[in-house]
């Protein structure tokens, strides 16, 4: 049992420019968007998520995580964990739209109001524009 695998390793290790790993024809182009499964799952998250946090502010107000997070110091390591998060994924982010020629900016001051809400409105937004590159 372990010779076939054997060969394919030495099939491998070979100097030939032919590949069983990598495509043989030009005809099957690397595609580098993100799925469609990706998109539907942040569009998903988005609108459930957002209806959620609308209304928790709408019960308890904007601020009220504050009250929170100053009272308990469970709350005040999420809302830190959030603002890390953020921050990176806004990183991200302005990288990415970068290279596929998209403003990011706007994504970025939602972000510090509305937090990963901003954030997965512009993963739904790149779906719609290609990578510069490819």
């Amino acid at each position: 049992m372990v010779s076939p695998r054997r060969r394919l390793y030495i099939w491998i290790m070979t100097t030939s420019s032919i590949s069983p790993i990598a495509p043989t024809s030009p005809a099957t182009p690397v595609s580098r968007a993100p799925s469609s499964a990706f998109t539907l799952l942040a569009l998903a998250v988005l609108a459930g998520f957002g209806a959620y946090s609308l209304w928790v502010i709408a019960a308890e107000g904007y601020f009220g995580f504050l009250h929170l997070a100053g009272r308990e110091p469970w709350a005040l390591q999420l809302l830190l964990d959030l603002v890390i998060a953020v921050g990176f994924a806004s990183a991200w982010m302005f990288a990415d739209a970068r290279k596929r020629k998209l403003t990011a900016w706007p994504y970025a001051v939602a972000a510090v109001f509305v937090g990963s809400l901003a954030i997965l409105a512009y993963c739904v937004r790149r779906s719609f524009t290609p990578r510069s590159g490819t």
